[in-house]
């Protein structure tokens, strides 16, 4: 059986958005809201888009409370930090960056932040090296609220970004081989 199409895929325009389609958009959801059908949405708003492309342009670059623009050192800090403790999980971390899209923080890391740490080479001494398996780990699990309470504790200590690395350098190795980032984390 199956779900049925979003939209009529021949008639749908794709790429880049226009500055008169984004208007159009912020607009139509301003005055009336999304009615929460995004299917129905771009037909009623006049555009000729899928109702998800409206969904993730609005939702991604369009909200009035949407940060734009340069990230801070701050956000840089609380990107790594979250990052070495809990992975890629864009979402958790866009929690604690009000303004931020989970999206725009992926992107960012994968783009320049990533490079940016690269460049810095932070690796810890060799001797961490010899003593431990050189395969990845994962880096522990996000701890749930059974155990602990979260509510009221900020997921990030207030340090610069510098002296969070030679802090994190006793529990975990920055790979930089392969053309790859990658966190070694130990007990």
């Amino acid at each position: 059986m199956g779900r049925a199409p979003c939209c009529d895929k021949a008639n749908v325009k794709k790429g880049p958005w226009s500055p008169e389609e984004d208007s159009k958009l912020k607009e139509y959801i301003e005055k009336q809201g999304t009615g929460g059908n995004w299917i129905a949405l771009p037909q009623k708003a006049g555009l000729k888009r899928c109702g998800k492309s409206c969904r993730l342009r609005w939702l991604n670059y369009l909200r009035p409370n949407i940060k734009h623009g340069e990230f801070s050192d701050e956000e840089d800090r609380i990107i790594c930090s979250l990052f070495a403790s809990i992975g890629s999980r864009w979402s958790i971390i866009a929690a604690q960056l009000p303004g931020r899209t989970d999206n725009d923080i992926k992107n960012y890391w994968n783009t320049k932040l990533k490079k940016k740490l690269m460049g810095m080479h932070m690796a810890p001494p060799s001797h961490h090296h010899h003593h431990h398996q050189r395969n990845s780990l994962k880096p522990p699990p996000f701890p749930s609220s059974s155990h602990h309470n979260y509510q009221n504790q900020p997921l990030i200590p207030s340090q610069p970004l510098s002296s969070l690395f030679k802090d994190l350098s006793s529990i975990l190795i920055i790979d930089l081989s392969h053309q790859a980032l990658k966190f070694h984390i130990f007990p």
